[in-house]
């Protein structure tokens, strides 16, 4: 048997590679992990993904926990063999029965009585009979078997409940996600006399909120009582056909907002495209935005700014976005939009002209053509040293993770050194002159940036996403630094990069942030509008794995428990929704639902792991535009002219 086969190698595997190489080296906690079998905690049908690195559905709007997540939290809570633990928000049990392989009794409180009765089944054919599963209300703890010695709450409070503190033990620690919605901090408070306590902050978390077990009833608003896709059907603003005069009027609402990004959940939908072209072209002619930043590399996107702002091309240029996927940015749907950008560009200053510029990092051979040319035009001396600080480079330009896979292995800091170096020089070099010698700049990070992503690929976790991510927002501040104080841009990226992370697993999970967190955080709310997009069914243009063909593929129609089948059931085919806070149906969407997220792969047999994810929509997006049934992406080879030497190029139009 294979060890993706073998439960007990997979398990060794987690606890090595999940909870051993994050820290956690309390021989007790490893043992017990790789005593519990977690697929014995999840519903069958889950029990092959049972040791992923992350949260499972189980049931009535729950999950179990990441493993990490509740290794850290047993570890905070500093138990051993002797002690008495309460454990509130018990789940299936897992985490109640991983405690009872540590201590001597464990007593674990579950609001949900369906997910009680199939813990407390669980534990008991395990043979833990140290480990007493109840159903009831958390928040006051279990008064008839306290004192406990630590006490793990496994949901959000806004304030610790009373009741848990004062069934501490002397010496006691209570160990508790405390803070609003968008934050918490995981707090250890430790009883250190009959009425005192001694808390602390140990680091930033995100929890489902703590549920008494009897819900009371919230002061009536309107919608109340409507369900879920009625609200949403009542909530929204319909919109009209893409190419009608109006459609993109509703999106006006955002028009002060210094950045405004518009998503996609896929990389291959036609009217994601459609869409966001109008509403761009709606926000640079009437409002002011300047600037359009995508989900594309500098070099490449280059391409595209010289044509609307009517700058000759380079002789014999390279072709643009050729890397794959090719149809991100070379579809149909591309030259209709920068002609237009042309367009409007044709009859304003130089300095009111809308731009248009990458944010990614991977297109490192392109970026060094482009710093090389500019160099030998203007600084040849210059040219020489920085072809000598790239030589490290060279070898790997063409396949530059081949160069992550080398260079984790030695003598390549001198390599990161000498980018980061000239990185630095054309940096200066930009804020004395301007012009072109920013984009040399803007290159010269890309290849900054690049070097570290692809050598953090090798290391895996989160902080090759967080570095790419980093990039793109810095890229974004720079552009806005560059274009001056009253400068307005507009972001195409993917849900994934634009929704705030701290309301996804990304955040929640896996500790990873992207481009609208940072945003939020560098400009404040009420400067930046994410607007994420879904689809219910329909078609997309994808490939089964990276590099491969590009396929027209038939999206599975959206799964029951998600957002997507919520939007499919309010009956409104285009509709666009404010997430505002305060609102009805921002508030009763606050609560964690799947999420469906495809990028440049698609792979319909295995939708739910490949493709879905948990989500706060509310707290992810400031509004969501919606097309219940999508078609294909068109890619452009069989309708692009080849005239590299006209002014016309990239698309001859």
């Amino acid at each position: 048997m294979s060890e993706t086969e073998n439960p007990a190698a997979r398990r060794a595997s987690m606890v090595e590679r999940q909870i051993a190489a994050r820290g956690i080296d309390d021989p007790q906690i490893l043992g017990a992990f790789t005593k519990v079998p977690r697929e014995r905690f999840v519903p069958d049908r889950l029990s092959d993904s049972a040791y992923e690195d992350g949260p499972l559905p189980i049931g009535e709007g729950q999950t179990i926990s990441q493993p990490y997540i509740v290794a850290r939290m047993i570890d905070i809570a500093d138990i051993g063999p002797g002690d008495r633990v309460l454990e509130v928000g018990a789940g299936s049990g897992y985490a109640a029965a991983v405690i009872s392989r540590i201590v001597a009794q464990v007593f674990a409180v579950e609001r949900h009585e369906v997910l009680a009765r199939e813990a407390k089944r669980r534990v008991a054919e395990l043979g833990y009979t140290n480990c007493t599963v109840l159903a009831g209300d958390g928040m006051k703890g279990l008064c008839d078997h306290a004192p406990f010695d630590a006490i793990l709450v496994a949901a959000r409070c806004e304030e610790v409940p009373r009741p848990l503190k004062e069934q501490l033990a002397i010496g006691g620690r209570l160990v508790v996600p405390v803070g609003g919605e968008d934050m918490q901090q995981l707090r250890c408070i430790r009883r250190v006399g009959q009425d005192r306590w001694e808390s602390e902050d140990i680091t930033s978390v995100r929890f489902v909120p703590l549920v008494r077990g009897t819900v009371t009833s919230n002061e009536e608003k309107p919608g109340r009582d409507l369900s879920l896709p009625e609200l949403i059907a009542e909530s929204c603003t319909p919109l009209p056909e893409i190419d009608g005069p109006d459609f993109a009027a509703a999106f006006d609402r955002f028009a002060d907002k210094r950045v405004v990004m518009l998503g996609e959940s896929s990389h291959g939908t036609a009217e994601f495209y459609a869409a966001r072209a109008v509403i761009t072209r709606r926000l640079v002619e009437r409002h002011g935005f300047s600037i359009i930043a995508v989900e594309a590399d500098w070099p490449d996107a280059a391409a595209y700014n010289r044509y609307i702002r009517g700058e000759a091309a380079p002789e014999d240029p390279a072709p643009p976005f050729q890397r794959f996927p090719t149809w991100m940015w070379r579809n149909t749907v591309m030259p209709g939009f920068l002609k237009e950008l042309r367009a409007i560009n044709a009859g304003r200053n130089e300095d009111e002209r809308v731009g248009f510029y990458g944010l990614d990092l991977y297109n490192m051979s392109g970026s060094i053509a482009a710093i090389l040319s500019y160099l030998d035009a203007h600084d040849p001396e210059a040219a020489a040293v920085a072809r000598e600080r790239y030589g490290c480079l060279t070898p790997w330009q063409s396949d530059p993770a081949m160069y992550g896979r080398s260079a984790i292995t030695t003598g390549f800091a001198q390599c990161e050194e000498a980018v980061v170096q000239q990185c630095r020089d054309l940096l200066e070099r930009a804020v004395e002159e301007g012009g072109q010698s920013f984009s040399a700049a803007m290159n010269a990070r890309l290849v900054a940036s690049a070097e570290q992503y692809y050598r953090a690929m090798y290391y895996g976790g989160s902080e090759s996403w967080n570095l790419r991510d980093s990039h793109m927002a810095d890229t974004l501040e720079h552009l806005l630094e560059y274009r001056g104080s009253e400068a307005k841009a507009v972001v195409w990226a993917h849900n994934s990069h634009i929704g705030d992370a701290r309301a996804t697993e990304m955040g929640m999970t896996r500790g990873e942030h992207n481009i609208g967190q940072l945003a939020r955080e560098r400009w404040g709310d009420d400067a930046v509008a994410l607007i994420g997009f879904g689809t219910h069914a329909g078609t997309v243009s994808a490939a089964h794995d990276w590099d491969g063909d590009r396929k027209t593929m038939r999206i599975n129609p959206s799964r029951e428990d998600s957002y997507e089948r919520l939007c499919h059931d309010s009956d409104v085919p285009r509709f666009l929704l404010d997430l505002s806070r305060g609102t009805t149906v921002a508030e009763r969407l606050s609560d964690p639902r799947l999420e469906r997220f495809i990028g440049v792969i698609y792979r319909p047999e295995t939708e739910r792991w490949s493709h879905y994810t948990e989500a706060v929509l509310s707290r992810q997006f400031d509004a969501f535009c919606w097309f219940d049934e999508t078609r294909a992406l068109a890619p452009l080879e069989d309708h692009e002219p080849d005239r590299r030497g006209s002014d016309t190029y990239p698309f001859g139009i």
